[in-house]
């Protein structure tokens, strides 16, 4: 066999041994970041589809498949091999649809569109007026794309042809794509923050209505989190604590490297918390009880989840967990409080935020609740605007660093009046939300003012209507701890999430935290 013969023989398409890009496409066909059309065939001179361009730019950050069964678009069959690339590349930002409704995956990427997600891919500033190149061309440039055509040109990614023209609505095609993505992987900084997975943040799960069987379940299913939260300890008025300590969880969670952080109660009990707390035997109790539960079942640390305090007990709420701190570090325990958002009510008068981030290790943000069972609005439990302010008044007296950001595992389905002001709602999980949505054939909208999708449906004559919690949803405000540099996150509650949200969260993880220096 000649050696040309034999050296294309060994290529893994048949049809690039011509293209420009041959050794770029063999490279990332090799990363498993390309693929072709065919088994023998890569069709290099064939326009990249929007579609396909996103899976690539999906497996070249390092990212997963999200299968979302929330889906806006209705030209994305949900067995269509891109369906969770389309659902990951949308739920992190890296790309819109054409319309609310639509995302074209068959349309090809024209050059301008490619720099604009190579831009959000690669998370790169804008470039300055001064820097930017001045094509033959560039009055046909869009103006939403200037800013990144100059910005993927100055890093040498996408330029001009001989003619020093750009050709911005040109379709891009295939052997180009891996041109310029091989081109990105060239760069060092690029290269190495994409192989390094960084030290995992805090990533607690609560235990609630599961048995210790079916949260370890949960938990190793999510492959993120890394910190546990059974609802174990409950105290009276005197101090005392009813122990459902389960010892098999203990083990598993030491076997798995797992760190327990058990949850102390008050039933939300206001009165019986008012005189646990007023007495200064009885926390001293309290302390003591709890204190011997960490050295018995040789705990990671404790999570307080006093709620419905009256406000009367601020300042021995403060001396309680002041107490408690100084006994679990003289354990080398963790102490975490869990705290509402300040919205200047009395639900949360009785938490002195300053001072109890300065006693605790960590303070916990329940980011929810924003509407809830009893409220005369029907709106979001969550919605972005309500999470990223409550994150941000918190950050005001407390550290990021001891910060961490819980996110929902439910919301509410509303029952309207005719007026559409709020007659009841129900609580509804996650897996229960999506049954409804495919029981009822809704089509749900994004609304970026909350950063949730939302829908309605008729029943009895009476309307309903959804925010939803998604991977998307969820990503948003996964993102809201990430641009804070929060300690991690939590999740109310382990159980109440559908399969596919978890590689939605790890891929907000993975993308969120990438770095990618210049």
């Amino acid at each position: 066999m000649p050696k040309a013969e034999a050296a294309q023989s060994k290529l893994p398409f048949d049809d690039i041994a011509t293209s420009f890009a041959m050794d770029s496409i063999i490279n990332l066909y090799n990363k498993k970041i390309l693929t072709g059309t065919s088994a023998t065939t890569f069709a290099p001179k064939n326009p990249v589809t929007r579609a396909e361009f996103v899976a690539i730019l999906g497996r070249t950050l390092g990212l997963e498949q999200a299968i979302s069964p929330i889906s806006p678009f209705s030209d994305v069959a949900a067995n269509a091999w891109y369906y969770g690339w389309v659902q990951a590349a949308v739920q992190l930002g890296l790309a819109d649809g054409t319309s609310a409704t639509a995302f074209a995956p068959a349309k090809a990427v024209t050059r301008q569109e490619a720099a604009v997600l190579l831009v959000r891919a690669f998370k790169l500033s804008n470039t300055t007026a001064a820097q930017k190149a001045a094509f033959k061309d560039s009055a046909q440039i869009a103006d939403w794309a200037a800013d990144s055509i100059a910005s993927v040109n100055k890093l040498s990614l996408m330029q001009g042809d001989t003619d020093d023209r750009f050709r911005p609505a040109d379709p891009l095609t295939r052997q180009e794509t891996a041109a310029i993505l091989d081109r990105a992987l060239q760069n060092d900084n690029w290269a190495s923050a994409l192989e390094q997975t960084g030290k995992q943040k805090i990533q607690l799960g609560w235990q609630y209505g599961q048995t210790a069987s079916q949260f370890e379940q949960s938990v190793t299913a999510s492959k993120m989190v890394n910190t546990l939260s059974p609802r174990w300890y409950f105290a009276d008025k005197s101090g005392n604590i009813t122990d459902n300590t389960n010892q098999s969880l203990i083990t598993w969670a030491a076997a798995n490297k797992k760190a327990i952080w058990a949850m102390v109660g008050n039933r939300s009990d206001q009165e019986t918390t008012h005189q646990l707390l007023s007495s200064a035997a009885a926390r001293t109790n309290l302390v003591t009880n709890l204190a011997n539960a960490v050295q018995k079942y040789k705990l990671a640390g404790l999570n307080i989840d006093f709620e419905n305090v009256a406000p009367q007990d601020r300042s021995h709420m403060t001396a309680f967990i002041t107490e408690l701190n100084a006994k679990l570090d003289s354990l080398n325990a963790i102490l975490s409080v869990n705290v509402s958002p300040d919205l200047g009510t009395d639900w949360t008068e009785a938490f002195d935020y300053k001072a109890l981030g300065a006693q605790a290790d960590f303070i916990i943000m329940m980011g929810y609740d924003e509407h809830w069972g009893g409220s005369p609005k029907a709106g979001s439990v969550a919605s972005l605007p309500f999470v990223r302010n409550a994150v941000t008044t918190l950050l005001k007296v407390v550290p990021a660093e001891k910060t961490i950001l819980a996110l929902p595992y439910y919301n509410r389905d509303w029952t309207l009046n005719a007026n559409g002001s709020a007659a009841y709602s129900e609580v509804l999980t996650v897996p229960a939300q999506n049954e409804l949505v495919s029981e009822h054939a809704m089509k749900p909208l994004w609304d970026s003012s909350v950063s949730q999708y939302t829908a309605s449906y008729k029943e009895n004559g009476a309307i309903h209507r959804i925010w939803l919690e998604d991977g998307r949803s969820l990503a948003a405000k996964y993102k809201a701890a990430a641009d804070n540099s929060l300690a991690g996150t939590a999740y109310w509650y382990i159980g109440g999430e559908s399969e596919d949200i978890w590689a939605s969260l790890r891929n907000a993880e993975r993308f969120y935290n990438l770095k990618f220096a210049s």
